[in-house]
């Protein structure tokens, strides 16, 4: 019989699987008598001088090996840029590595190559955007104001805040030549096909890598407001304050907003989600005889609050039967944030995991299992995924 370690490691292994970001490809971009289709949406690659493929993500170079797969020298060219140590082998596509979460000279590198080959494309090509998860860090360009070590200061400062991955990408839209729709105006007169694995909670397209290709909602005046809020204006270096105060007077134009024309020859499109990883996950879960709920596929908040919640949640199943009895399996996935204090190692998953195990060592030793982990594979600044806990880990951390 297999034992709990067992199970949740075969349901987490086909969650993460089912969002294989090459697999999603394969599977939803068709291409059949010179024509590709993605969904509703069709394109007559006859029609296309060129077809460049751009893109930025921890999971864009496994996207960019399917695009290549699909297209073969249908690609003229292309530049994706990724987190190291995610590079894949490809043949047309130059794969850039560079830092997350903390954009390093390689962001700004690879970023720069993607904006000279967009602006290569004229009416006649067609650009394919490949974003997924860490986009927002690894496609970086920045105002002649901002160094780059203004725009990781401020990034630091951010991911530290406890500010929600929105007000994030907000803020970074405004001290960025890329983000919040940017991009779209390097590509256009180009058509362009933007392809999306989100990570963001509701799915927001102008949140996702911080929406280069779509149009951006937000403006400078609410970007200085989330500054106020999280009390981090003394941690932002000058020249950025200078720029989000200058935006506020109207002094620098705003990011392109809804019915600009870049955006009359774009289409997003979002391929994968985190949904889709829970829903595949509750099937498995069921298939071994676990009566499974789906809590919530948009976790928000502080980490110790949530862990705080869940324990509670899967105190009274264990002990009251309600909201289930066991065996019973619960899944729930989001973007929960950490405020961070002190100089510890580690990402959200790692922090949620010892979280929860702390609110659960009183449980009287009854059999739990915990696992929290990134669909994406790393976890923060590490090699990890995540973390499991189980009724056994409170006492041997003890013993340690």
């Amino acid at each position: 019989m297999e034992n709990l370690i067992q199970i949740a490691g075969k349901i987490v292994d086909a969650a993460i699987k089912t969002v294989d970001p090459y697999q999603l490809i394969i599977d939803q971009v068709r291409i059949a008598d010179n024509r590709l289709t993605v969904r509703s949406r069709t394109f007559n690659l006859n029609d296309f001088d060129h077809i460049y493929v751009v893109g930025a993500g921890k999971a864009s170079a496994s996207m960019a090996q399917a695009m290549e797969e699909l297209l073969g020298d249908r690609i003229s060219a292309g530049v994706v840029v990724v987190k190291y140590g995610h590079a894949k082998p490809t043949r047309t596509i130059r794969i850039v590595e560079a830092g997350h979460p903390i954009p390093d000279g390689n962001s700004l590198l690879g970023t720069r190559q993607i904006v000279q080959l967009c602006g290569q494309a004229g009416a006649n090509d067609l650009v394919i955007t490949l974003l997924s998860g860490g986009g927002s860090a690894l496609m970086e360009r920045l105002p002649e104001t901002i160094s780059l070590e203004d725009l990781q200061k401020t990034n630091q400062a951010l991911l530290a805040s406890g500010a929600t991955i929105d007000e994030i990408n907000a803020v970074r839209k405004h001290i960025s030549l890329v983000k919040g729709g940017q991009l779209a105006r390097e590509i256009a007169p180009a058509s362009g096909l933007t392809l999306i694995l989100s990570d963001v909670i509701g799915d927001h397209l102008e949140s996702i890598a911080s929406g280069p290709t779509v149009a951006d909602p937000s403006t400078f005046a609410e970007t200085w407001a989330i500054i106020e809020k999280y009390k981090i204006q003394s941690k932002l270096p000058q020249a950025v304050v200078q720029r989000l105060q200058s935006g506020l007077k109207g002094q620098i134009p705003e990011t392109p907003k809804p019915g600009d024309p870049v955006f009359s020859g774009m289409s997003n499109i979002i391929l994968g989600n985190n949904l889709l990883a829970l829903q595949k996950a509750a099937q498995i879960a069921q298939a071994d005889g676990f009566k499974t709920l789906i809590l919530t596929d948009r976790v928000q908040g502080e980490v110790q609050e949530i862990a705080k919640l869940l324990a509670g949640i899967f105190s009274s199943a264990l002990h009251n039967g309600y909201p289930a009895s066991s065996p019973v399996c619960f899944i729930l996935g989001g973007e929960p944030t950490v405020t961070l204090r002190g100089s510890g190692k580690g990402g959200r998953n790692q922090e949620m995991a010892l979280a929860v195990l702390k609110e659960m060592q009183r449980q009287n030793n009854r059999p739990f299992y915990f696992c929290s982990v990134g669909t994406d594979g790393t976890d923060g600044p590490t090699e990890a995924a995540g973390a499991w806990i189980d009724q056994n880990s409170w006492q041997k951390a003890l013993n340690k």
